[in-house]
């Protein structure tokens, strides 16, 4: 448990930690900051910062307007950050759905699904497609995790763009990709280079 802080300091310390991460629950709050979940409630409160479902609800009402090349229902995650031919990064709950019965392990394609979603949606354009990617698994992913994927675009040569991805549970790297997404909108749907 945390050493006590004044309030002042406490609801600062609660608006950085909702700056870095923005779907922190009123638990892990608490728990970081060493008070009682009501003690969160009301500094939310105080500081006109909505519940979570609200927080996440403003955050994809925000960024999901900027992808034009995904519908909102085909990114694999909750994008929290966009900014269109540079970097994004999403969040995705690992929900019972995702996991093998008997280890409750996350299945792989998931993560790949959301690395590869945030390469293409950061492409401002109405139609992207993969063209290769070069992946890598570091360590398994649990039932109830968050896995934070970020992502930026390393170059981009014509209609082609270069998109590294690494993916993170706990600060730990679970997940890397490096991908080639085309811009075929002007193109009739083929990458021609």
């Amino acid at each position: 448990m945390k050493a006590k802080q004044g309030r002042q300091a406490r609801r600062k310390a609660l608006q950085d930690l909702l700056r870095a991460d923005p779907f922190l629950t009123d638990w892990q709050l608490a728990d970081e900051l060493g008070v009682s979940v009501a003690t969160i409630r009301l500094d939310r409160m105080a500081l006109d910062i909505p519940e979570l479902r609200e927080r996440a609800r403003q955050i994809a009402a925000n960024t999901y307007s900027e992808v034009r090349a995904l519908h909102g229902e085909e990114v694999i995650g909750e994008l929290i950050e966009l900014n269109l031919g540079q970097s994004g990064v999403s969040v995705l709950s690992v929900t019972d759905q995702m996991v093998f019965a008997r280890n409750q392990i996350m299945r792989g394609h998931f993560l790949f699904a959301q690395g590869n979603s945030m390469a293409v949606a950061l492409v401002d354009s109405d139609v992207v497609l993969t063209k290769s990617a070069d992946v890598r698994f570091y360590q398994p992913v649990h039932l109830g995790e968050r896995v934070v994927a970020k992502a930026s675009v390393t170059s981009i040569q014509g209609n082609r763009y270069y998109v590294s991805v690494n993916s993170y549970v706990h600060d730990e790297i679970v997940f890397r990709g490096e991908f080639v997404v085309v811009d075929v909108s002007e193109k009739g749907g083929v990458d021609r280079d």
